[in-house]
């Protein structure tokens, strides 16, 4: 091993380092304050390691979780635009894609061809880990409001035809039963709410 590869390797932690101070919309699950994005990263390759049995299709649950704890790096540069928010989904694409590489940029060039590989392939959500991988992603936040009685959702004015095409799509693609198990908790929200 080169001391240029390690230096490279440690260069490219201390950079993920400051995903950190990247604050999301969602809180945390008792209301104290919102996340942050490396939080969210750990929180939800948790979620993908428990709820694994779930997925409609067989999953390599070692890549969901590389994906999951790669996968909001891009927001170091980017920041986070919560799914329910108001901004340009053409320019966010293009802002995480020259954040990918500059961040991937920073690792060994094996190391970033691997990496920038599985962040593209969670991002085209078209492999059976990736469709897990954005189910997970969406899962999680929804869990977060319906903690803390609709969280953020009345900040955003998200409405239930919201939830359903913006989240609930994903979630059931990659994992149906838990989606139609939060389905539930969601209408009886709503319901609350009216």
């Amino acid at each position: 091993m080169s001391d240029d590869r390690i230096s490279a390797q440690l260069q490219f932690l201390i950079e993920a380092d400051r995903l950190k101070s990247v604050l999301r919309g969602t809180t945390l699950c008792d209301a104290s304050r919102r996340e942050n994005s490396a939080e969210h990263s750990w929180h939800i390759a948790l979620y993908a390691l428990i709820l694994a049995e779930h997925a409609t299709r067989p999953i390599d649950i070692n890549r969901v979780i590389k994906m999951l704890l790669i996968h909001d790096l891009v927001e170091i540069d980017a920041g986070d635009n919560p799914i329910h928010g108001t901004h340009d989904p053409v320019e966010q694409d293009r802002i995480e894609r020259l954040a990918a590489d500059r961040i991937f940029g920073l690792l060994p060039p094996d190391q970033q061809t691997t990496f920038r590989a599985l962040w593209d392939e969670f991002e085209a959500a078209e492999t059976d880990d990736a469709v897990f991988a954005k189910s997970v992603d969406r899962v999680q936040p929804v869990i977060s409001n319906l903690e803390t009685e609709g969280g953020t959702w009345p900040e955003y004015n998200v409405t239930a035809e919201q939830l359903e095409t913006r989240v609930g799509a994903k979630v059931a693609r990659g994992a149906p039963a838990l989606w139609q198990h939060l389905k539930t908790a969601i209408d009886a929200w709503f319901a609350g709410r009216t």
